[in-house]
């Protein structure tokens, strides 16, 4: 038998399995009318007749208070939070194994407990005794954090709605297991159900969670990218094990700027902030040498200087290689190309390794310039003065472009000592005292004005 549609009142919104003149809720006449379904189709795959509640709507002029933030006090990791960590949003944290994720979350739980936030670091991969170890080796054995080695789900939801904590750190989501998904752990099931479960409980209750991911041979969060579209942010943890160096990246922030970084440096107490990286990862930097050059960057809302360090040599294999480390390798075969197309300068035959010092990873298309002159450098045997910065997008048809916040750049390059910079011809500068500024037009005039050919 076909199933009737519903009949609701008007007047007070109640239900009615039929029609009937009088409203026996509410007391109305004539104020009963037949509700359409609301989707089309049989109920079992439809939303059938059911009907929901209303939403309250409101308009873009609506004002709303910005939300509060709890500062941790360590200004690199309150920087990549957007200035301080948001009750009820939830965070996933990536990164290469032993780079620093527990360690890094350990003492940033010990900071938010210090500042009054009821703080449980709930860990799936170690015991407690691990965890305590690693505590008392970074000195935060006296923190007023909770901890709990758990894996099943359900316990840990039962265990935060009856404690009622300010922040939740799970250690890591792979590890977690819903009962109620017939699957193992870590499998693309099981983290989309544990995920998805922590984030609906943390925007329910208030709670803030921070949730740690593995990641694969590519450099991703393990398991489905839609994790990270049910977060509020995603942090990557970078760096490479020979360097010191750590970098935290937001890559996703719904209350903060996106591509912020956060420089650490790893020592045996564990992570300290490095409030100056461009003095960082220049400290190691020598006397000029071919192939070195110094880009003048932008990270999120920081400028960042790092030092390009390239080697061209003849190769004796048929097919020269080409080898990136920090950059984009498709990026480097165009910049070969504009160079032999535009400037008449082949690379047939050359081995061409390019490698960003201190392990940091660059994309934006600014270093283009400075991965020429590092090239061209290694190429003629042929030094750039040492307190010189190089910035610049390059164009297929081998045109210069300018790049964002210029100023900004010159700003920090002057501030650690540099004296002349490199930037194309069209760039805004406002007035630099005691850094000079080469504009350049194209890539054929920088090759010629530098070195002397093109």
């Amino acid at each position: 038998m076909a199933k009737s549609n519903s009949f609701t009142c008007s007047a007070c919104g109640a239900s009615h399995s039929k029609w009937s003149g009088r409203c026996d809720a509410c007391g109305e006449w004539n104020s009963i009318i037949e509700e359409a379904p609301l989707s089309a189709g049989p109920s079992s795959k439809s939303l059938g007749n059911k009907r929901g509640s209303r939403l309250a709507l409101t308009d873009l002029a609506t004002e709303e208070t910005p939300p509060p933030r709890t500062m941790a006090g360590v200004d690199e990791l309150d920087r990549v939070l957007g200035g301080g960590l948001v009750p009820s949003s939830a965070v996933l944290v990536g990164g290469d194994p032993g780079i620093g994720k527990s360690t890094l979350l350990l003492q940033a739980a010990a900071q938010f407990a210090h500042k009054g936030l009821k703080t449980f670091y709930i860990s799936g991969e170690e015991a407690t005794a691990q965890v305590r170890m690693r505590a008392q080796r970074l000195g935060l054995q006296q923190a007023p954090v909770q901890l709990a080695c758990e894996t099943n789900l359900r316990d840990i939801l039962t265990t935060l709605e009856a404690e009622n904590p300010d922040l939740v750190i799970i250690d890591s989501i792979q590890t977690m297991w819903a009962d109620n998904v017939d699957s193992a752990p870590g499998s693309v099931s099981q983290v989309r159900s544990a995920a998805h479960e922590l984030t609906t409980f943390a925007k329910r209750k208030g709670i803030a969670v921070i949730m740690v991911g593995h990641v694969t041979k590519d450099g991703q969060i393990a398991g489905p990218r839609v994790v990270e579209h049910m977060v509020d942010t995603v942090l990557y943890f970078e760096g490479e094990r020979g360097h010191q160096f750590r970098i935290l990246r937001a890559v996703k922030n719904r209350f903060g700027p996106a591509d912020e970084i956060g420089v650490f440096e790893m020592t045996g107490r564990g992570l300290s902030e490095v409030a100056n990286p461009s003095a960082l990862f220049l400290s190691d930097r020598e006397e000029p040498a071919p192939g070195s050059v110094v880009f003048a960057g932008i990270e999120g809302t920081r400028p960042v200087l790092v030092e390009l360090q390239a080697l061209v040599a003849p190769s004796p294999h048929s097919q020269p290689r080409r080898s990136v480390l920090g950059w984009d390798s498709g990026r480097l075969a165009m910049i070969l190309a504009v160079l032999e197309a535009r400037c008449g300068i082949p690379f047939t035959g050359l081995d061409v390794y390019l490698n960003v010092a201190g392990g940091l990873k660059i994309s934006e298309p600014a270093a283009d310039l400075a991965v020429a002159a590092a090239l061209l450098s290694a190429r003629e045997d042929a030094a750039l003065p040492k307190d010189t910065v190089v910035f610049g997008e390059i164009s297929l048809s081998g045109a210069l472009r300018p790049v964002g916040q210029t100023e900004n750049r010159l700003k920090e390059a002057q501030k650690l000592g540099f004296s002349s910079a490199m930037a194309p011809a069209r760039s805004k500068i406002g007035d630099k005292p005691g850094l000079t500024v080469q504009k350049m037009p194209d890539l054929a005039g920088f090759v010629g004005e530098i070195f002397g050919a093109g």
